[in-house]
């Protein structure tokens, strides 16, 4: 019996020192593995001439590595914080456009609101030009106050000196200036040569006179301006406004034909149009000629004779 424990005793020992011999081993063939040293030579590949020599070993190679990749992920980090490549990937919000997008909207916000209000100011012109001017709800030259303005409740009882007024200007001459001004030089021109077969009402809403002529007659600028409209409308016809100086406007309804269009300039007694009898309000080949000072409606007959 003892002798057998000695044997197990002697057995384990040769055991756990061959584990032990085998570890040291695979320890020392691992570390042999990383220290080995190897060499790296470039050769010329016509004449095998020795280029370059490099000695290295795995543990170099594996130092090499991690510090190469950690300069490549830093130098990475840097270009993408730092410069303006960051710009270049997708999802990545630049404070330069995030500033000029608001730009644009703040601009796109202003131009909007300036097309609201040329709508609507292009709204009260054709209303203007179909005679519905009572429901005129917005005009840039003061068309609102010469819709609801009601003359028939005004005292028109002239007194002395408006009376004196009226009696000196009917003795002057009719192509006199509109404004007594001897610097300026501002004459009215008649449109168009006729009978005046409706002429200005303001209780009847008819702010303009209806000048009978042939068919295809010329009409005239009464004065220098640019023209700001010129298109067909289903009630008056082909029409086309002028605007001159001293804020007034000209407007010529019912034609045949139009000559000039919008935006060119005109001047004074140049054909802009031929006379007709389009659209839905009329009886016949005449003339719809309006006048407008500063948004208010006149009489043209006080300023042009038509005959």
């Amino acid at each position: 019996m003892l002798r057998c424990e000695v044997t197990r005793q002697l057995l384990f020992i040769f055991a756990l020192g061959f584990v032990t011999m085998k570890k040291q081993k695979k320890t020392k063939n691992f570390k042999h593995k990383l220290l080995n040293k190897y060499r790296l030579v470039v050769l010329n590949e016509d004449t095998f001439e020795e280029r370059f020599t490099f000695k290295l070993n795995r543990l170099n190679v594996f130092v090499f590595s991690i510090i190469s990749a950690l300069i490549l992920i830093t130098a990475t980090t840097i270009l993408i914080a730092f410069t303006p490549l960051r710009e270049y990937i997708p999802g990545y919000s630049s404070v330069s456009l995030k500033k000029k997008a608001t730009q644009l909207a703040y601009k796109t916000d202003s131009l909007q609101q300036v097309i609201n209000i040329n709508e609507k100011y292009l709204s009260s012109i054709k209303k203007v030009l179909t005679g519905d001017v009572k429901n005129v709800d917005f005009n840039k030259d003061s068309i609102i106050k010469a819709a609801e303005y009601d003359v028939s409740s005004l005292n028109i009882v002239p007194s002395k000196e408006d009376s004196l007024l009226r009696e000196k200007v009917s003795l002057e001459d009719k192509y006199n200036p509109l404004i007594t001004n001897s610097e300026i030089n501002f004459v009215l021109f008649p449109p168009v040569k006729g009978v005046i077969s409706e002429g200005f009402n303001t209780k009847d809403k008819h702010y303009a006179v209806d000048i009978v002529t042939v068919k295809d007659a010329p009409v005239k600028s009464t004065a220098d301006g640019t023209v700001i409209f010129s298109e067909w409308t289903a009630d008056t016809g082909y029409v086309i406004i002028v605007e001159h100086t001293n804020n007034l406007i000209s407007v010529y309804k019912h034609n045949s034909f139009l000559i000039k269009k919008q935006g060119e300039l005109v001047k004074a007694g140049e054909v802009i149009a031929k006379t007709g009898n389009t659209g839905e309000f009329t009886t016949g080949p005449h003339l719809h000629f309006e006048l407008w000072s500063d948004g208010y409606p006149i009489n043209p007959t006080d300023f042009i004779d038509f005959e």
